[in-house]
């Protein structure tokens, strides 16, 4: 039977299969040999040990068509950021290193602003103005009010979605509301799996319906620095991309150089000011690391 590894823990994996029951597997032991380590979001095949209690073997991992590092997970289509517009604040250079992340492992975004209800409209078109022009899709919602919980869905229908976004944001919130009309399959994953039962967090897909799973993740570092070299890191940006090639020399850093198309955008509105000052901010931290790294 083929099937979606849906959580992973103490050699256990949990898949949700083709007949819409969650199986409990153990991985054979061939994996090992071949050093593949089958990830929560692979696709895989499964025997069948017993059907009464949903108990059977990994076989075959199918081939996968993405993998992500951070959080390790296999084939998801995008990534789901969410952030609140008050209470909490909302801290636009943790924002822009989740993207950074993102940008380095390629995956499409998409930028939820929560509390919606609670926004100035000044701030919905600023927010706009800043990250759709960095060709971001952005949207405005209010978990409080159900409000913009429909359009989400159809953006992550039949896709695979990873969520990320700072405590206090109504994350949780938005994730239940997702999973409302499905309670029948979400309920059976949540008593298989046994939540609260093992303490420590754990990358795990919820189902939200046909070919549509959304991925509950532990979380992030605030503190992540990207691991490409300080001078491409302008390419994580990329509204930074387009002005770069007007730069007057090669391997601009975009910093105090003379005639920096980057910083031409910025003077012009092109490129939002706290983008371009986040950027010098995560810049100046990959090049104090690289310095000590080689002292």
């Amino acid at each position: 039977m083929i099937g979606k590894i849906v959580k992973g823990i103490a050699g256990f994996y949990y898949v949700y299969a083709e007949d819409s029951c969650l199986y409990e597997c153990k991985a054979k032991g061939a994996f090992r040999k071949e050093k593949m380590k089958p990830l929560v979001g692979d696709d895989v095949e499964i025997d069948i040990i017993s059907n009464e209690d949903k108990k059977g073997n990994v076989v075959k991992l199918l081939p996968r068509k993405s993998e992500l590092i951070r959080p390790a997970v296999a084939n998801v289509d995008q990534a789901l950021l969410i952030f609140a517009t008050k209470n909490p604040e909302p801290n636009l250079n943790l924002l822009d290193r989740f993207l950074c992340m993102m940008e380095e492992q390629e995956l499409p975004i998409i930028i939820c602003f929560n509390k919606d209800d609670l926004a100035e409209e000044s701030f919905e078109s600023k927010m706009r103005q800043t990250y759709e022009a960095a060709g971001y899709q952005v949207i405005f919602c209010s978990a409080k009010n159900n409000q913009g919980i429909d359009l989400l869905k159809e953006m992550l229908h039949k896709k695979t979605t990873t969520v990320a976004g700072p405590s206090g944001v109504g994350k949780s919130s938005i994730v239940n509301l997702l999973t409302d009309g499905n309670n029948m399959e979400t309920g059976e994953v949540s008593e298989k799996i046994g939540r609260g039962k093992h303490t420590t967090r754990h990358s795990e897909l919820l189902y939200l319906g046909q070919d549509t799973f959304i991925m509950d993740t532990p979380g992030f570092s605030s503190l992540f620095v990207p691991k490409v070299d300080p001078v491409d890191l302008y390419r994580l940006f990329p509204e930074f991309v387009e002005p770069a090639a007007y730069c007057k020399f090669t391997g601009c850093a975009h910093d105090k150089e003379p005639s920096c198309g980057v910083k031409n955008a910025v003077s012009d509105g092109k490129i939002a000011t706290s983008r371009y000052e986040n950027y010098l901010q995560i810049y100046g931290e990959m090049v104090n690391e690289r310095n000590n790294k080689y002292r």
